[in-house]
C-alpha cells in the first residue's frame, strides 16, 4: 500500500473549485488501485485568509507543510489587492522558501480537442517547457526611490547565477534524454541582454556537452513564438528564463486549446522538502463561483504530482480518463467550446476511470 500524505491549498477564485474535483477524482483513482491510498489536509490559505491576519499563509506556514509528500495547490490572486502581495505572499513563498527551482509545463493537444492551430499544425504539439522556477527576472530584487516625485524611479533585476543556471540546464537536458526525440530547443535573448542572459548561453553550453545524444538548438525568445505557431512539429523539450518561459507556456496551453488545461510541477528535484503542483490558469474571478470552471488542468496537474511520487501506473489511468472525455467531446467546459459543468466533467473523468463506458 502507498499512502500519500498532500497538503490542498486551493488558494483563491477557481483555485478551490478545481482541486476539490481533484481531489474527487484523486480518490475515485484509488478504488480503482488497491494498493494506492492518499491524506489530504487542507489549509485555507489566500486572500481571504490575508483579509482576517495580513498575512498570505500562516507565518509558520512552511514549517506546517514541509514534511507533506506533495502540495496541490489552486491560484492565486485578488482582484481587490495587489497582486505583488497576494503572488510572492503565498505561491512564490512556498516555491522559493522550497527551492522548487524546475518549473515543468506539458503541453498537447488532447484527442478531441480543436485549437486555434490549423489540424495539421496542432497534432504536432508534444512539448515540455521546463522553466527556470528560482531567479531570472523574478528574484524580487529592485526596489523603488522617490515615490510620488516627478523623478520617480523603479527597478527589477534580473538575477542571474552560474549555480542556479547550471542546475536548472542539467534537469533539462536529463527530461530531454529521457523523451524519444531526444530534442532541446534553448531560449535566450543575448543579443540584447548581453550580461545575465550571455552567462546564461555560456552556462548552458557547458552543461550540454555532459549530453551527446541530444540534439541541442538555440532561439530567441520573440522567434521562439512564430516558431511554436508555424513549426511546432520541430520542439519537444524547451529550456528557458522564469520570465520567458512563464509566457511562453501560456502561448502553449492556449495554442492546445485553452489556459483550462494547462498543468504544472513546480520540482524540488533534490526531494528534500515537497514539491507543488498547480494548473496554470491563475485565479479567473471572472468565473468565480459559477461552477463552469475547467478542471482538467487540475487533473493533468495531479498526473504530473503522481509521476512525482512513483506513481506512474496511476498517472498514466487518470491521463487515460482524461483523454478519454475529451475525445468523446461529450463533457467539456464552456472554454473548449462544450456546456459542461465542473461537476460534470469531473464525473465525466471519474466515470472513464472506472471504465463505465455508459
Amino acid at each position: 500500500m502507498s499512502k500519500h500524505n498532500i497538503a490542498v491549498i486551493g488558494g483563491d477564485g477557481i483555485g478551490t473549485e478545481v482541486v476539490e474535483a481533484g481531489v474527487k477524482v484523486l480518490e475515485a483513482l484509488t478504488s480503482t488501485q488497491p494498493d494506492l491510498d492518499f491524506a489530504f489536509q487542507r489549509f485555507d490559505w489566500g486572500s481571504d485568509y490575508y483579509r482576517r491576519t495580513g498575512r498570505m499563509m500562516a507565518e509558520d506556514g512552511l514549517d506546517q507543510i514541509k514534511d507533506f509528500d506533495a502540495i496541490y495547490f489552486g491560484s492565486v490572486g485578488d482582484p481587490d489587492l495587489p497582486d505583488d502581495i497576494t503572488l510572492w505572499g503565498l505561491r512564490l513563498a512556498i516555491c522559493q522558501g522550497f527551492d522548487q527551482f524546475a518549473n515543468v509545463r506539458p503541453t498537447k493537444l488532447l484527442p478531441g480537442l480543436t485549437g486555434p492551430l490549423r489540424p495539421e499544425l496542432g497534432r504536432q504539439i508534444d512539448w515540455v517547457i521546463v522553466r527556470e522556477n528560482s531567479e531570472g527576472e523574478y528574484a524580487g530584487v529592485g526596489g523603488r526611490a522617490h515615490r510620488g516625485l516627478p523623478i520617480e524611479v523603479g527597478m527589477d533585476v534580473a538575477v542571474f547565477t552560474r549555480a542556479g543556471i547550471e542546475r536548472i540546464a542539467r534537469f533539462a537536458c536529463d527530461l530531454a534524454a529521457s523523451r524519444p526525440r531526444k530534442l532541446l530547443t534553448v531560449v535566450t535573448k543575448s543579443n540584447a541582454q548581453r550580461h545575465g542572459m550571455v552567462l546564461w548561453d555560456e552556462v548552458v553550453r557547458s552543461v550540454i556537452r555532459d549530453y551527446p545524444s541530444l540534439t541541442v538548438d538555440w532561439m530567441l525568445v520573440d522567434a521562439m513564438t512564430q516558431r511554436m505557431v508555424n513549426k511546432p512539429g520541430s520542439i519537444d523539450t524547451v529550456l528557458a528564463t522564469n520570465l520567458h518561459a512563464d509566457i511562453l507556456s501560456d502561448l502553449a496551453a492556449a495554442l492546445g486549446g485553452s489556459l483550462g488545461i494547462g498543468s504544472t510541477a513546480n520540482i524540488d528535484p533534490t526531494r528534500n522538502r515537497p514539491s507543488m503542483f498547480e494548473p496554470i490558469h491563475g485565479s479567473a474571478f471572472d468565473i468565480m463561483g459559477k461552477g463552469i470552471a475547467n478542471p482538467l488542468g487540475c487533473f493533468w496537474t495531479a498526473c504530473l504530482m503522481l509521476d512525482h511520487l512513483g506513481e506512474a501506473a496511476a498517472s498514466a489511468r487518470l491521463m487515460n480518463a482524461i483523454e478519454v472525455v475529451t475525445s468523446r467531446g461529450e463533457h467539456l467546459s464552456p472554454d473548449l467550446g462544450g456546456q459542461a459543468n465542473t461537476d460534470e466533467v469531473t464525473q465525466a473523468v471519474i466515470a472513464a476511470l472506472r471504465g463505465d463506458n455508459a
